[in-house]
């Protein structure tokens, strides 16, 4: 098993308790997944000792819903994983808008781990807030 310490094992987060009352841990494909959300979910800034860590789509929770902020988003998605995601080779990014929720877009994430060659995907949801005016004309579903 050489690909075991490459994947490695570490905290769970968000930060929980694991079943006997300490830090909770992950491994494997549960800690890659984890990592992709963490990048995913903090915006470059947040962090006072990293200030570049995290991902710019947090910039686009105010843009139109449409097919040029989706490839601005996923172009941003694919850029912080290359960067801050080492045990991973991104190989598509797909987003598709909520036919229902207006505002709610789905970023999925398709990867190949390294250490194993496992193709895997990871579906993260991401809310932006549609404008008041003629906010369904322009929306891409």
């Amino acid at each position: 098993m050489s690909g075991d310490g490459f994947i490695g094992r570490g905290w769970g987060f968000p930060l929980r308790t694991g079943p006997t009352g300490g830090i909770a841990l992950v491994e494997r494909d549960r800690e890659i997944e984890e990592a992709i959300g963490l990048i995913l979910g903090t915006a470059p800034g947040e962090r006072p000792m990293r200030p570049e860590f995290g991902c710019g789509i947090h910039d686009y929770v105010f843009a139109p819903g449409d097919g040029a902020t989706a490839g601005r988003i996923a172009q941003e998605v694919r850029t912080s994983l290359e960067r801050w995601e080492p045990r991973i080779e991104v190989t598509d990014v797909v987003i598709a808008f909520d036919a229902i929720e207006e505002g709610t877009l789905y970023i999925d994430v398709r990867y190949t781990v390294r250490a194993t060659n496992d193709l895997r995907n990871l579906v993260f949801p991401f809310y932006t807030i549609p404008s008041e005016e003629g906010s369904s004309e322009g929306s891409v579903r």
